[in-house]
């Protein structure tokens, strides 16, 4: 196994982070650089021009990538080989978007099943929405409550709030609502509100054992029972979606009902599986299978663009030098749509939970930083808080900017709202890069009328380093596709960035470690 700090390329990349870089201020002079480091692919635009790279570093970063076999690792995964050594298994997430006209690498039988579970979560929920699923009463169902924690809830919560806009179900209207938390409060904030002849239950637990998952379900139960639903009847309000359809067939849910995914998809990997049942009930099958399609293409580009020109790609190596060359162990991520307030903890699911190792994949210890420490949220609402460290603070952090160019609310003054938005995000981004010098501060200060002495002692507390390096990321519309697309991006991200630390972005021994304790102590207690 060929180790990160042994190649070529990452001893040419130290070299260069300990050399002199240009401040970004000086860089962002050249009037080509933002064209020149820009990508397009699947209605997602990168400018990575406030990056503090060089044509050098550039060029370091894609022999870093070559010298890694990121591209071997990736066919290996698109394949179906077994790269999740630790559970032994392939990982093919991928193959859950794949085109139902070709089989795709994985072959027939996967992709058989595929469609097959696809098919049976688009009916049930053209059926919810037409009104033809009833409850005990014969009443049809109005609402949903989605049961389910980790991946099996950050993914479709977060959709499902993005595209919100598309939610115009058929009478009588089925709301989409989800609980993770096993808070009392949690579940029974959205069921005060429900009618119980008229609530659907879907518990999403891969080995339908989830301590969480499962007290919330019971939980559920018994109020739909207190609410009149006759214990025979129960099936009728009842919906698992698992891998073990065994378990879920113990604890009373009907086999008709059950929605089946595989032991080769990871939670944080699953919104594309029989666990979007809850997204495809919200914004309806056909843009359930949009939002399929554009990962598919994002997918497509990842496997077939040169390095240079591959979205995903790039971003990772950009990840790379700021996590490892330059030292910055956290990655801020911040939309500007409010639709997507949900996304940076869906991709810090994603991102530490798959890359938060410290082990190679032969089982020596890692020689290199690994994932990144991903925070943040809403750009807008950022600026009013955390922002002034992003500023002024002692920690230089890398941003992730995520706008959408196109507005399509229905709200008279929509198109000025968004102009705000949007300007307030290329400030931010300029002024993260360029910041303000103490000389030019002091000019700016005495412009204003001041004193020069009243100027000079202000000055060192309005001055501002910059050199803070960001990408800007523009969905050309928010919709399924570009939704799809988005996720798929990050996706791919973290798999290249995996590959390179020569780390196992598919399991997550940490997370089963806490599962495990909490059992122990349980049964201990007893």
């Amino acid at each position: 196994m060929k180790l990160p700090t042994t190649l070529p390329a990452w001893q040419q990349l130290q070299t260069l982070a300990a050399s002199p870089t240009p401040h970004l201020r000086e860089l962002l002079t050249d009037s080509h650089r933002e064209h020149r480091m820009g990508l397009t692919a699947a209605g997602i635009a990168l400018d990575a021009s406030r990056q503090r790279l060089t044509p050098a570093i550039q060029q370091a970063l894609l022999a870093l990538a070559e010298q890694s076999d990121v591209a071997a690792q990736r066919d290996a995964m698109f394949r179906g080989d077994t790269i999740n050594t630790t559970e032994d298994r392939p990982v093919l997430h991928v193959a859950l978007r794949g085109d139902p006209l070709h089989a795709g690498p994985w072959g027939n039988a996967v992709q058989a099943d595929v469609q097959r579970e696809l098919a049976r979560v688009c009916d049930f929920a053209q059926a919810l929405n037409a009104g033809a699923v009833l409850g005990f009463s014969g009443e049809a169902i109005t609402d949903v409550v989605n049961i389910g924690i980790g991946g099996s809830d950050l993914g479709p919560r977060m959709a499902i709030e993005a595209l919100a806009h598309l939610a115009a179900p058929a009478v009588p209207g089925v709301r989409v609502h989800c609980v993770s938390n096993p808070d009392a409060w949690a579940l029974w904030s959205v069921l005060r509100g429900l009618d119980a002849k008229r609530t659907l239950l879907v518990v999403s637990s891969k080995t339908f054992t989830t301590q969480e998952t499962l007290t919330n379900a019971a939980s559920a139960q018994r109020w739909l029972t207190d609410h009149g639903c006759p214990p025979e009847a129960l099936s009728k309000h009842l919906v698992a979606i698992t891998a073990s359809p065994a378990q879920a067939a113990r604890l009373g849910y009907p086999s008709e009902r059950t929605f089946l995914f595989w032991d080769w998809v990871g939670g944080r990997y699953s919104v594309w599986s029989a666990l979007g049942l809850p997204l495809a009930i919200a914004v309806g099958a056909e843009n359930f299978r949009a939002f399929l399609a554009g990962a598919r293409a994002m997918d497509e580009h990842f496997c077939t663009a040169l390095p240079a020109q591959n979205l995903p790609m790039q971003l990772a190596l950009t990840g790379i030098w700021n996590r490892n060359f330059l030292e910055m162990p956290t990655q801020l991520i911040v939309p500007y749509a409010s639709r997507l307030a949900r996304f940076t903890p869906f991709v810090q699911q994603m991102d530490m939970e798959s890359n938060g190792k410290r082990t190679h994949t032969d089982g020596t210890p890692t020689t290199v930083d690994t994932g990144p420490i991903v925070w943040g949220g809403l750009g807008i609402d950022g600026q009013h808080a955390y922002f002034q460290l992003i500023h002024q603070g002692r920690h230089t952090v890398p941003v992730d900017f995520i706008g959408v160019l196109n507005e399509d609310t229905p709200l008279p003054m929509a198109a000025t709202h968004h102009g705000v938005v949007n300007l307030n995000l290329r400030a931010q981004a300029q002024a993260m890069a360029c910041g303000r010098s103490l000389q030019d501060t002091q000019a700016a200060l005495m412009k204003d009328g001041m004193s020069e002495a009243d100027a000079a002692a202000m000055a060192p507390h309005r001055t501002f380093e910059g050199n803070i390096p960001s990408n800007l990321l523009w969905l050309d519309r928010l919709d399924p596709m570009r939704l799809g697309a988005l996720i798929a991006l990050y996706e791919h991200k973290v798999f290249t960035q995996a590959a390179i630390w020569r780390i196992n972005a598919f399991d997550q021994w940490g997370v089963e470690l806490g599962k495990t304790m909490a059992k122990a102590m349980e049964q201990r207690k007893v």
